[in-house]
């Protein structure tokens, strides 16, 4: 959420964000509604302030000036409380609004109107090259007994998966092996919970767009699509020490998704499915722009080291203005090669928010003179399953079995998967 005397500041700003980013929200609209709300608040406190005065004095009447007193308390108190049910109708007003309007997008970030207009920065790594026609990871994992997706639908329903033999291994193999790379980057590890509560989710922007995605429990929470979620909740309504800062974390967590956006897209395999498992990066840091740069590029740079030492092709990509969600200040996708769709798909983002979502989570520090909200960021360090597809694509070999990356090698026990 941004602060509410820059949208005042800035209206032409945020109008033009919002236009970039193709949302719909109504600043004038919210203008008027602030004014609207600040004046009923003076109001309101004044009515307060009298009752008060007249609660201290009515002691010492007289009983006729008693009387009076009650009567005209009677009066303030039903003008009171009509001033707080407007007071209450314009805030709700005013507070449904706020949460539409977009982030900033940084002036590096190129306008555009959709996904297509993304940028590619750069590739990395070479596509194999086959002498035979290269299968799918669902006829790989199939041939291999490492995966069951028609137990997997009959248990799950659609997109259902089971991961099995070699393929659970495989799995927890690249767990480990992501925690020992990225635990040398200074993290603290967690492993967060994914039943998150509701206001949560409005906390980070993935309410109130986003909600088709999202399952809600009979209890009105919310199963998280993201470590990011129940991580950023962490130190909600907290004010840090400013020498705390940076704080980082690797969080792990079973993610859920109903992907109801992409009806008809990917309906078999493991690259789009409803449950799976991810490691997460998160940092708070200072409330500082050069700072916010500095840990995206590194946070960015961490994933792609990763996916380099599993020697998998990827490219990066810098996300146009229309592509970009509200919530954020500039990300970028990483995208890994699929050899048997011969193409690039996401596997990783990188994001920051400048201080959009501390706002909401009410996250600050201190410097022991003054209170600042803190900046955030996040990107993904792997996912599981769908790192899946690219790795058994690009490691196959002609009769079916899977070479292992060398990374990988002590985790699982063995150099290659071949049929059992």
């Amino acid at each position: 959420m941004l602060d509410i005397n820059f949208i005042r500041e800035n209206p032409d700003l945020i109008k033009e964000a919002a236009r970039k980013k193709c949302i719909a929200v109504d600043i004038e609209k919210i203008l008027e509604l602030d004014g609207k709300r600040r004046s009923l608040i003076t109001e309101v406190d004044n009515f307060r302030a009298e009752q008060n005065t007249a609660s201290e004095h009515i002691a010492g009447m007289t009983s006729e000036e008693r009387e009076q007193a009650i009567a005209a308390m009677r009066a303030l108190k039903e003008k009171l409380s009509q001033k707080e049910g407007e007071l209450k109708t314009v805030e709700d007003d005013y507070t449904r609004l706020m949460f539409l309007v977009p982030n900033v997008p940084d002036l590096s970030v190129p306008e555009g109107a959709s996904e297509d207009d993304n940028v590619e920065l750069r590739t990395w790594g070479e596509k194999p090259q086959f002498s035979f026609e290269p299968k799918s990871h669902i006829e790989l994992m199939k041939h291999l007994d490492m995966a069951d997706f028609e137990r997997g639908t009959k248990v799950h329903g659609f997109r259902g998966y089971f991961l099995k033999n070699d393929g659970a291994r495989l799995s927890w193999a690249i767990w480990s092996y992501a925690q020992d790379f990225f635990l040398k980057k200074n993290f603290t590890p967690f492993i967060a919970p994914a039943i998150v509560q509701k206001r949560y989710f409005y906390g980070t922007g993935h309410l109130p767009s986003g909600a088709e995605d999202l399952y809600e429990t009979q209890d009105g929470d919310y199963l998280s699509g993201t470590a990011e979620v129940p991580m950023m909740a962490y130190h909600a309504d907290e004010i840090l020490s400013k020498k705390e800062l940076p704080k980082r974390y690797l969080a792990f967590s079973p993610c859920y998704r109903r992907e109801a956006g992409s009806h008809g897209k990917d309906t078999k395999g493991l690259m789009r499915v409803h449950e799976f498992y991810k490691l997460e990066q998160l940092i708070l840091c200072e409330a500082s722009h050069a700072e916010s740069e500095h840990f995206h590029e590194e946070l960015n740079r961490n994933t792609e080291e990763f996916i380099e030492s599993l020697g998998l092709p990827y490219r990066q990509l810098l996300i146009s203005t229309g592509d970009l969600k509200a919530a954020h200040v500039k990300s970028y996708d990483t995208e890994l090669w699929v050899p048997s769709e011969n193409k690039y798909r996401e596997i990783a983002s990188a994001s920051y928010y400048h201080d959009f979502q501390t706002r909401r989570f009410n996250t600050r520090y201190s410097d022991g003179k003054a209170k600042y909200f803190a900046h955030s960021l996040n990107a993904t360090a792997i996912p599981t399953p769908r790192v899946l597809v690219s790795l058994v694509e690009n490691y196959q070999r002609e009769d079916g079995s899977i070479k292992i990356p060398e990374v990988l090698q002590k985790y699982i026990g063995k150099d290659s998967i071949t049929a059992l």
